[in-house]
């Protein structure tokens, strides 16, 4: 699915920080067919270049090295998600009021767009992105672009609450065989929508936080062709009602989802 403009409440962008910018973009490429385009960032903001995935042209998540805050505090490489806001400073002043905390204030990013960190009040990170020249995903739910996203939670309520208030979203129960799941809905279309969950006694170890997937056409291929790259598969692959997936973690460390989903079952 192409797009040119994404909704307020719905993932806009992905990004990958991590410890080896040249190994990360080499593994992702090869698992996922991404080429990668290097855009030069200007002196001011330290030169270099923001390295943009993209498939024939269209953006699909962002790779660039961890700040040196990150490294110094130990957090590891990771995926980090962006929900669109039309007006990052009025979305901003609802984060507080409703229990969340502000973690990097609104910044410029050039003429491109305005972005910000927060954190809900399960201390789980997430983006904000106000679009300007850089609208976010240009691809979103085909092979090798983004198809889903979801938060894993310690208290799924007060999550949910969280973002029907800063964000705007509906909230639709679903029932994943058994187990309780939220669709978080800004709009109809299939990237308009992301997931919420409460963490399992198995995941009560790991911290809250967003999980990124992107779209293979086969699960089981491509979960072999990233052990053969150096992953570790996390999670085997399973069937579950959207399709079937499994959890990897890059070899500098960074842990992400893959599936092929379900035709029959559209979130």
């Amino acid at each position: 699915m192409k797009l040119t403009a994404v909704r307020e409440g719905a993932p806009s962008w992905v990004e990958l920080s991590t410890s080896d910018e040249a190994a990360a973009i080499d593994f992702y490429s090869q698992l996922l067919g991404w080429t990668d385009y290097a855009a030069p960032m200007p002196e001011e903001s330290g030169g270099g270049a923001y390295h943009m995935a993209q498939i024939d042209g269209d953006n699909i998540g962002g790779i660039a090295a961890q700040q040196p805050q990150e490294v110094a505090q130990g957090v590891p490489p990771h995926w980090s998600v962006y929900m669109a806001v039309d007006d990052l400073d009025a979305t901003l002043a609802k984060v507080g009021e409703a229990g969340g905390q502000v973690l990097m204030p609104a910044m410029d990013v050039m003429d491109i767009g305005r972005m910000s960190f927060i954190m809900d009040p399960t201390g789980a990170p997430l983006g904000l992105w106000q679009a300007k020249l850089h609208k976010g995903f240009g691809r979103y739910g085909e092979p090798g672009a983004v198809t889903w996203t979801e938060l894993m939670t310690s208290d799924a309520a007060a999550a949910q609450a969280f973002f029907e208030r800063v964000l705007g979203v509906e909230a639709q129960p679903l029932d994943m065989e058994g187990t309780a799941y939220t669709i978080l809905r800004a709009g109809d279309a299939q990237n308009e929508a992301s997931g919420l969950m409460g963490k399992t006694e198995e995941m009560a170890s790991m911290p809250n936080v967003w999980a990124v997937y992107f779209e293979v056409e086969d699960t089981d291929a491509s979960a072999a062709k990233a052990s053969e790259l150096g992953a570790t598969i996390l999670e085997q692959p399973t069937d579950i009602p959207p399709g079937r997936f499994a959890i990897i973690q890059d070899p500098q460390g960074a842990v992400f989802g893959i599936i092929k989903s379900n035709p029959n079952m559209a979130m």
